[in-house]
């Protein structure tokens, strides 16, 4: 049908097979980034699941829907909880496995997104949040700020 409407506006297919070629292309190469997690999320005011692909960049969450659901998103998350998955959950996560991982992202403003992923991607899901198993204590993995060095001395 889109392909009708296309010709009859004088747009040659080639040019739509390469903008589509470019789309599927492009989502691949980031689907193949380092430390891609395959997520469902649920928006706050959303009832439905939205498949994307997410990476952690420090604290922020950013996650990006399939090439045709236009959906992309950062969220500057300051908690992250593990909770399990209920039943009806289970139902529209079962492409994810038997036991999905749920996440509840808090920002700073109040809203809260839930991501679910794989099992085995549990330990990516929760990114910086996650427990810190050097230490044995289960504090937050945060990176540690240090002071700035003072360069106008020149080197040591």
């Amino acid at each position: 049908m889109i392909w009708a409407v296309l010709a009859l506006l004088g747009v040659p297919l080639w040019l739509c097979a390469a903008g589509i070629l470019a789309l599927v292309f492009r989502n691949r190469a980031l689907r193949k980034r380092h430390g891609d997690i395959p997520v469902r999320v649920l928006r706050p005011g959303h009832t439905r699941w939205t498949r994307g692909h997410a990476v952690w960049v420090s604290d922020v969450f950013a996650w990006r829907g399939s090439p045709a659901a236009w959906n992309e998103a950062l969220v500057p998350a300051i908690s992250a909880r593990q909770r399990p998955a209920d039943g009806s959950e289970r139902k529209k996560l079962h492409r994810l496995g038997d036991e999905p991982v749920l996440v509840v992202l808090s920002t700073a403003d109040g809203e809260a997104a839930t991501v679910a992923a794989a099992a085995k991607a549990r330990a990516s899901l929760l990114g910086p949040f996650a427990a810190d198993h050097t230490t044995g204590g289960g504090s937050p993995a945060v990176p540690v700020q240090t002071a700035p060095r003072d360069h106008s001395t020149g080197p040591p």
